[in-house]
């Protein structure tokens, strides 16, 4: 397939990074001018094109080859483009086991985008520490990263975690589901911003307020995948200082995360779309600045 020379100088016009490189063939893959199964062009095609060495185009393709877009990419011959993750509808995951690979991949794009709608941070802030050990290692290299999670507000009284005896707003139960909201997006917060100190990145981490208590807790990465998992309520019993409390509650990170990714077809590309309208009218209408305090 002849790769296109859209929206790309050529003759050397300009010099282009290995990581512009890389983000034009990504582009194309992402809206099919490249296909599963394609050739790349040769090196030295490419390295006509962009206009610099081949060996900023060996770069380019180990990146792409590190984000899982390119097979092949040592065998002497062009690279081809790798077929797409196969999509998890038959196989939902365990939140707290399917999360943190998808993060992982996501955190492969050079600007990272992260939508949360959750009722804490906790299993957000655990997988994320994949993505995070990955660039600590040098393995991942985004150059920005921006995350915007809903959580409850504090002001509301929530659907749960609830008494099972009932009770006011400002009930234990719900002191306990303020701390944790509160120290987990904390920490959360404080892993992420220190990338800019750690490695020069631009980070980027908003927290805002839902007036009411989400039913379900939704993931979207980069606007291509979406998973989404349902809050399953159950009847149990923690301890929290000296008390021991009985409340209707769920558990998250036991939730199974379904995908929907874009690149998948029509209908899973339609549920992207709106699930990320869904959360920018939230995102900028009634929800409220919130502080983790």
């Amino acid at each position: 397939m002849v790769v296109t020379q859209e929206n790309v100088a050529v003759n050397g016009s300009r010099s282009f990074s290995p990581q512009e490189i890389a983000d034009a063939l990504r582009d194309r893959i992402r809206t099919g001018d490249l296909k599963a199964g394609d050739r790349l062009p040769t090196q030295a095609d490419l390295s006509e094109e962009f206009g610099v060495e081949r060996g900023a185009v060996r770069q380019a393709l180990r990146l792409l080859q590190e984000a899982g877009l390119l097979t092949n990419v040592s065998k002497g011959s062009p690279p081809r483009i790798a077929e797409p993750p196969a999509p998890t509808h038959g196989e939902p995951q365990p939140t707290m086991v399917g999360l943190a690979p998808r993060l992982t991949a996501a955190f492969s794009a050079p600007d990272v985008r992260i939508d949360v709608v959750c009722h804490t941070a906790e299993t957000l802030m655990v997988a994320i520490g994949e993505p995070l050990r990955q660039i600590h290692e040098g393995r991942l290299r985004p150059e920005s990263i921006e995350v915007r999670i809903l959580v409850p507000s504090r002001e509301i009284t929530l659907a749960f975690p609830v008494p099972v005896d009932g009770g006011d707003g400002d009930s234990p139960v719900h002191q306990r589901w303020l701390a944790m909201r509160n120290a987990q997006g904390q920490v959360l917060q404080h892993n992420l911003l220190a990338l800019r100190a750690t490695h020069g990145m631009d980070v980027k981490v908003t927290f805002r307020a839902l007036p009411f208590t989400p039913p379900v807790k939704l993931y979207l990465l980069n606007e291509q995948e979406a998973l989404l998992g349902y809050y399953l309520l159950t009847r149990r019993e923690e301890e929290y200082g000296s008390q021991t409390l009985d409340m209707y509650d769920a558990l998250g990170s036991k939730s199974l995360l379904f995908s929907f990714q874009r690149q998948s077809g029509e209908r899973d590309a339609a549920f992207v779309e709106q699930s990320q309208l869904w959360f920018d009218a939230l995102w900028e209408t009634i929800t409220t600045d919130l502080t983790l305090s």
